[in-house]
């Protein structure tokens, strides 16, 4: 089977183009609004405080933003969010460029784009096994995933060096300029809408946030893992979107910085080649496995913070967090009905990120009582502790892959 076949479909083209503009902006911004803050106080609370307020309005709206994807026209929703956030970044990239930012404005904006991010990412997640036929909804997974990664791997180094050269603050234009380009994408997004016959009667939204959830407790191995991942991403929320851009300017700046950021990103296009073709009969027990690298930079920047050292291990833990990346979409896709998908990742994404605010903003004060280094190499620790919790399950490690076979691949694709 061909691995770029998903590509010969139109509405698919559309969406990871959107996707892939986004993900090159937002590259930009995890640097530039870091270094932008810290050039205003320097401090890493602050710091904490501007990215974790972004996370917890992500939190809060997730789920009514699961509610509306399954209501509604998704890519239309994907077009209101995204043009919602490119004006919140533009006016944040104006208060910066202007030096008149202050840390108080920054939340607010940075709470207008969680939100706008919370409305989006399910109708997102959901919308994309709706763009291609059944059969090659692996290669689709990995292959969005790869492109993702690329537009980072690229997006990284560059802003490192925007960032030097020219200020943060045109580190943010690029991330709003990107909201704009992926809502024009995603309103030429059109995917076939479901046939319905007679009347329908919408329940209240509460009964269809209660539907997600019972959807979503009734799977140990859904549970299981956004438990394990609730703990994982707040530690290395923490300790990478906080303290590594601290450790980072004491030592070997914004540069470096980009390109560890790049070799991770490097390490996860490598990662989703190999993801796309195995076929493997226990996918989400191999891809739950491969997390225990994803401690590594962490690891090492409590320990030997060096950009020879850190590249290696981002590169690696980047290669194998994505083998967890592609099983966990296509797990997900496999075992959740259609119509409920939009709802249960977003209580998938509640569950992965509702720790990640605590981490942001707990992580700056915890580092001055236990230092910035020793805070880190916790953090790394705990997302092994994590990742063993996951594999007690036994069904994480026994769920079957529903299409470990070879497959054949369609002899007619659209290429409209």
């Amino acid at each position: 089977m061909s691995a770029l076949a998903p590509l010969r479909h139109h509405a698919f083209r559309w969406l990871v183009a959107g996707r892939t503009i986004n993900a090159f902006g937002n590259s930009f911004a995890a640097v530039a609004l870091a270094f932008a803050v810290l050039d205003i106080t320097g401090s890493a609370s602050d710091l904490g405080l501007v990215v974790g307020t972004r996370t917890l309005l992500m939190v809060i709206f997730l789920l009514f933003g699961g509610v509306l994807a399954d209501r509604l026209p998704k890519h239309l929703l994907m077009v209101g969010s995204n043009l919602v956030a490119a004006l919140s970044q533009g006016a944040a990239a104006v208060l910066v460029l202007s030096h008149t930012a202050t840390i108080p404005m920054l939340i607010g904006l940075a709470a207008v784009n969680g939100t706008a991010a919370a409305l989006s990412m399910p109708a997102s997640s959901a919308l994309l096994p709706r763009t291609v036929p059944e059969e090659i909804r692996q290669q689709a997974n990995a292959l969005s995933r790869i492109l993702l990664n690329s537009a980072q791997i690229f997006g990284a180094p560059i802003a490192g060096v925007v960032v030097a050269a020219v200020g943060p603050g045109w580190g943010i234009v690029v991330d709003a300029t990107s909201f704009a380009l992926a809502a024009g994408a995603f309103a030429l997004l059109r995917v076939p809408q479901p046939t319905v016959t007679g009347p329908v009667e919408r329940p209240h939204i509460f009964a269809d946030l209660r539907t997600g959830w019972s959807e979503f407790r009734s799977r140990e191995w859904l549970w299981v893992v956004v438990v394990g991942f609730c703990v994982s991403n707040a530690a290395w929320s923490g300790g990478v979107a906080v303290l590594g851009p601290v450790i980072a300017s004491k030592s070997f700046g914004s540069q470096g910085w980009g390109l560890i950021l790049g070799a991770q990103t490097a390490g996860m296009i490598i990662g989703g080649l190999i993801a796309m073709r195995l076929r493997l009969r226990r996918m989400l027990y191999f891809g739950v496995a491969s997390c225990f690298p994803y401690a590594l930079p962490l690891l090492a920047l409590g320990t030997y913070p060096r950009v020879y050292v850190l590249v290696p291990c981002a590169f690696v833990a980047g290669l194998m967090i994505e083998q967890f990346g592609v099983a966990w979409e296509t797990t997900m896709q496999e075992h959740v009905p259609a119509d409920k998908l939009a709802r249960v990742y977003s209580y998938d994404m509640l569950g992965s990120l509702l720790a990640m605010p605590v981490g942001e903003v707990t992580v700056g004060p915890i580092s001055k009582l236990a230092g910035v280094e020793t805070t880190v190499f916790g953090a790394g620790v705990l997302i092994v502790l994590a990742v063993i919790g996951m594999l007690s399950s036994r069904d994480v490690r026994t769920l079957p892959h529903k299409r470990s076979e070879p497959v054949v691949e369609p002899v007619e694709e659209s290429l409209a």
